[in-house]
This record gives C-alpha cells, sequence and structure tokens, in this order.
C-alpha cells in the first residue's frame, strides 16, 4: 500500500507525462524523459509504474474520472430526467472532444488507450452506463421513461451516443456540423424511452 509521500510521487509522475504528452506527444515521450523532469532516475519511475503503457492508463484514468465527475454532477442535479438524459449526451461529447480530439498529441495517447488497455476504457464505460441507468431508473419512478429495464435501456442510450463520443468517430467525422444531428439522435433517445414531453 503506498503511503502518502509515495502517492505524491505517483501523481506527479502522472502529472509531467500529461504534461509531456501534450507537449511533444505519446510517442515521443520517454520514460526518461518524464524522470529527468521530476530529477529522479528511470527506475524510481518505473518503482511506481512498471511500462509506459501503465503511465499512459494512469493518465487516461485520470481524464475519465473528469467525465464521470461530471455526469455525476448531472445526475445528481434538480433537473428533470428528460433533461439530465439531453445534458448527459452533450456534456460527455463535448469533454471527450476537447480531452480527446481537439489536441492532437492527446489523440496518440487515446489511440495507444483504445488499442493496448481496452479494460480501463471499458471500465470507464460500464462506470458511465452505472450513471445513466439511474437516470432512466429516476425517470421510471417519476412516470417520465417507460422502459422495462433501466440498464437495458442505458446501453441502447450509449449505443445511439457513440458517434458524438466515440474519440474515433469524432476524429473521423471532424468539421461536420454535428450540433443538429446530436439533438435529433437525443430527441430520438427520448423518444425511445417513452418521454411525451416537448
Amino acid at each position: 500500500m503506498l503511503d502518502n509521500r509515495d502517492t505524491d510521487t505517483r501523481c506527479r509522475i502522472v502529472a509531467q507525462a500529461e504534461a509531456f504528452f501534450r507537449q511533444i506527444g505519446y510517442t515521443k515521450t520517454t520514460v526518461a524523459d518524464i524522470a529527468k523532469a521530476l530529477k529522479m532516475s528511470p527506475a524510481n519511475v518505473y518503482r511506481f509504474f512498471d511500462s509506459k503503457k501503465a503511465i499512459n492508463e494512469a493518465v487516461a484514468e485520470v481524464m475519465m474520472r473528469g467525465v464521470e465527475e461530471a455526469a455525476e454532477a448531472i445526475a445528481a442535479s434538480q433537473a428533470s430526467p428528460p433533461e439530465k438524459v439531453r445534458r448527459f449526451v452533450e456534456t460527455v461529447s463535448r469533454m471527450n472532444a476537447e480531452r480527446y480530439v481537439e489536441d492532437r498529441r492527446m489523440h496518440e495517447m487515446v489511440e495507444a488507450a483504445l488499442d493496448e488497455s481496452w479494460s480501463i476504457v471499458e471500465a470507464h464505460l460500464e462506470r458511465l452506463h452505472a450513471i445513466l441507468t439511474r437516470i432512466i431508473g429516476e425517470g421510471m419512478a417519476r412516470g417520465d421513461f417507460d422502459v422495462g429495464d433501466a440498464a437495458v435501456a442505458a446501453g441502447c442510450v450509449q449505443a445511439g451516443m457513440l458517434k458524438f463520443c466515440h474519440p474515433r468517430h469524432i476524429m473521423d467525422c471532424q468539421g461536420m456540423a454535428f450540433g443538429a444531428q446530436m439533438d435529433g439522435m437525443i430527441q430520438f433517445m427520448l423518444r425511445g424511452l417513452g418521454w411525451r414531453g416537448r
């Protein structure tokens, strides 16, 4: 178990790695670069992370946690469940574009995570799924939504979000006007959930 000093060192390594990923890119960043910037030996970095891949996973998890925290805030808000679904889709899409696509150098890191560390991406998607399931469950309890299973419905909403939220899809569709398409998809999702409001 890490003590406070070890936890601080681990956090500094992750922060420095993220800074280098943004400055020179994931591919060009080496463990030696990170160690030198922190005035430690590469061996000391390897004491906390056994590979560059492990460092990348830690950076990706920090970024993903930010998206999850925003989603949690939406779920905990006083908005109606239909509005929460709308905000969830729009917020996750916007944050993914800002964090993983608009910064081309960070996109290298995302590509590596998608190719080499699918388990952490999958865990992130599962946590978002749990948040969305709670929102839909709340809507069912209030009579806003009419679906048989909140978890199944949340999975369907996530599938509908792919074009607007998956880093590779966002990258492939850069320059396209997503606003109207996303609004139409959200309306379609809400109708599919049984919402009959405006």
